[in-house]
């Protein structure tokens, strides 16, 4: 990967996409330290600090931090990932949408990216909204009361500003898109994520110390409480607390040697393919003979990418994102601990929709049909199936069972770790499958359209 960097930048054209790129997530780090108007973000970090291990904590976790701290792009992508899923569901659904999608050719792809920016902004709306009553129900004033503003006017300027970031944040990813290197919107994901990494490794440092001191006696449930007034009303929740966030130094070799074990096998997942073998019958044309020749068809093992488990995240954190911005808690929701993230019934809901999505992106990728008459009209077929119906029926067989195996493997390292935090007695690991699986699957994906573009511009042509 680095030396594929190392050739790009050495080609001017790719070297400006590059410096494109870096240019536009300087931009969105740049906007997700500025914090919207009328908020305490420091009273407002105090109360969703409360919130670790809750839906809440995974927001934060995909917006790079700026959840937390209620800056403009706090919402980041995430209308615009949820907006996706619903038009792409609806596509599937709606018969004019869908021959839109498959008829109305370049035309017909500007407007239903049209139509995935209006409903992302209205998205945005709702949920900058929900996030403004989350803010205003906490008691210890986490809004700023600016003198001479109307409330309305307050909750107004905090809505838009939200929105206005989200809408942002769209048009950044397609210029990134257009104008740099891989898809923008799983860039500015990625930058997120990474960006997240440093305080990762505080926040697991820091449990170390702070289960050292728990164990010596010199940190207490009144210490905390002392420290963090208001957040902690009783010595119980103060406890928790520390049991929750504290990490027993031997955890932490089996945590990093996990961690590694899950990149390389990510990246081994990520290049595996079946390939299907393909004869060309020879045919004569004038005096040459054409054909004959054997190759194959690769079929990848996760086909779908990383997009069944952004999707899958989205919907299954639904209810408890609006739960959360309704103000409800795990203490007093039925809801909001069915949907709790270390919850069994969540991890199960998340594996479900993980294989469900990628069988949908599977069939939305990859046509069996297609490409089998595709190899009936160029005169080739697969040794021992009949051109035609046996062919696709063949190809359909083993699409089903790679995509199966590629859902399971998704599925498996997105809730890996939310059962071994529960078996290690952590709740929630800080850095989770799902994050690791987007930022190397987004590193590869990049890597592969750096490599594509070189290839491209290095072609010498036929006479060579």
């Amino acid at each position: 990967m680095i030396q594929t960097i190392r050739n790009a930048w050495a080609v001017p054209e790719l070297r400006k996409k590059i410096l494109f790129t870096i240019f536009a997530l300087l931009v969105f780090r740049l906007g997700a330290a500025i914090p919207a108007p009328y908020i305490d973000t420091n009273t407002l970090a105090l109360h969703l600090e409360s919130q670790s291990g809750t839906i809440l904590d995974l927001m934060n976790a995909m917006s790079g931090s700026a959840f937390s701290m209620a800056t403009v792009f706090a919402l980041s992508i995430q209308p615009y990932i949820n907006s996706s899923i619903i038009i792409q569901l609806l596509t599937v659904a709606i018969p004019a949408l869908e021959r839109l999608a498959k008829e109305g050719g370049e035309e017909g792809r500007k407007k239903i990216a049209s139509i995935t920016r209006y409903t992302t902004v209205a998205i945005a709306l709702l949920q900058g909204f929900g996030y403004y009553t989350l803010i205003k129900s906490f008691n210890n004033g986490a809004l700023i009361d600016a003198k001479g503003m109307p409330a309305w006017w307050i909750g107004i300027v905090i809505v838009l500003s939200f929105t206005a970031g989200s809408a942002f944040l769209m048009w950044l990813g397609e210029q990134i898109t257009e104008f740099g290197i891989g898809n923008g919107i799983s860039i500015i994901l990625f930058a997120g994520i990474v960006s997240r990494a440093p305080a990762m490794v505080k926040d697991c440092a820091t449990g170390i110390n702070m289960w050292n001191a728990a164990k010596n006696g010199a940190l207490s449930a009144e210490m905390i409480m002392q420290t963090n007034p208001g957040v902690y009303k009783t010595v119980e929740d103060a406890q928790a607390y520390i049991d929750r966030v504290s990490l027993a130094p031997w955890m932490i070799p089996l945590i990093l040697i996990g961690m590694l074990a899950l990149i390389v096998f990510i990246v081994f997942i990520n290049d595996a393919e079946r390939r299907l073998p393909v004869q060309y019958a020879k045919r004569v044309v004038g005096r040459k003979m054409y054909g004959g020749q054997s190759t194959h068809i690769p079929m990848k093992v996760n086909m779908s990418g990383v997009m069944p488990i952004i999707f899958a995240q989205s919907i299954a954190a639904l209810p408890a994102t609006i739960g959360a911005f309704m103000g409800w808690t795990t203490d007093n929701s039925a809801m909001m601990r069915l949907f709790d993230t270390t919850k069994p019934f969540y991890s199960i809901l998340y594996f479900v929709l993980i294989v469900g999505f990628s069988y949908f992106y599977a069939s939305m990728t990859f046509n069996p049909i297609e490409v089998a008459n595709n190899l009936k009209k160029n005169g080739g077929f697969i040794p021992g199936f009949r051109p035609g119906k046996p062919t696709a029926d063949f190809i359909t067989k083993v699409l089903n069972k790679i995509t199966m195996f590629g859902a399971l493997y998704l599925s498996v390292i997105a809730i890996l770790p939310i059962i071994t935090g529960n078996i290690l007695g952590y709740g929630s690991l800080a850095i989770g499958g799902t994050s690791v699986i987007i930022v190397v699957g987004v590193a590869l994906e990049t890597a592969k359209q750096m490599e594509a573009q070189l290839l491209m511009r290095h072609y010498k042509g036929f006479l060579e």
